[in-house]
């Protein structure tokens, strides 16, 4: 008994050090993290890549958050051609929202200042916008568990998204936040994005949202 209870202390003490938990994991997967980013960029050079490239690399991070044995090569492009369908479709779910979203809400906040009904309209896109990012956030890593691109699947994460906000918008801030900065900084990024600029930032996001997914969408990740 005082085993089992001196287990489960030392197991929920590692699971409560977040921080040195995702910086353990760099060091130890340090060299698969720029492999993975090195291979990401290759795979994106068609430029229509991008989805499939980006559900591959989240599935390779996935693996290391679980401290399974992680083949980069091997595995991503297993991943990168085993889910190119789940990738196109959660990319058009995502993009069209946002993209539609984020014009909208340009478009009539600038309206708003000479007729203030249009704050409504505005309102309205940027309940879009920001819906779709947070859901996007859970939609990633649900996919990066496997699941099918379905029904259930969209609606689980828009509902985690409205219902658990604060690990999704940390996890878009860390993916989008880190590479829209590195974009503004270019050339002068040029060496972390070539080394670092994605790879890194996706283990972040999936990090930050890995204990809701345990609790809420009955996946298990190995401490």
């Amino acid at each position: 008994m005082f085993f089992q209870e001196d287990y489960n202390a030392q197991e929920e003490a590692r699971r409560a050090s977040g921080p040195r938990l995702f910086f353990r994991i760099i060091g130890q997967e340090a060299a698969a993290l720029l492999k993975l980013n090195l291979l990401f960029l290759l795979c994106c050079l068609p430029v229509v890549t991008i989805p499939p490239a980006l559900l591959a690399m989240c599935q390779v991070v996935r693996r290391m958050l679980r401290e399974q044995a992680v083949r980069c090569w091997s595995q991503y492009w297993q991943a990168f051609r085993a889910g190119w369908k789940r990738a196109y479709g959660a990319f058009a779910l995502t993009a069209l929202p946002v993209a539609a979203g984020s014009c909208g809400a340009w478009f009539y906040l600038r309206l708003a200042e000479a007729h203030p009904i249009c704050y409504a309209p505005f309102m309205f896109c940027a309940v879009v916008l920001l819906g779709t990012l947070l859901a996007s956030s859970y939609l990633r890593a649900l996919l990066a568990e496997g699941r099918p691109l379905t029904k259930a699947t969209v609606l689980l994460s828009v509902k985690l998204g409205l219902g658990k906000p604060l690990r999704a918008a940390l996890a878009a801030a860390g993916w989008y936040g880190s590479l829209t900065a590195a974009v503004l900084w270019f050339p002068l990024s040029g060496i972390y994005l070539l080394l670092m600029g994605f790879s890194v930032p996706c283990l972040l996001a999936l990090f930050l949202v890995r204990t809701v997914l345990e609790q809420f969408a009955g996946t298990e990740t190995k401490q």
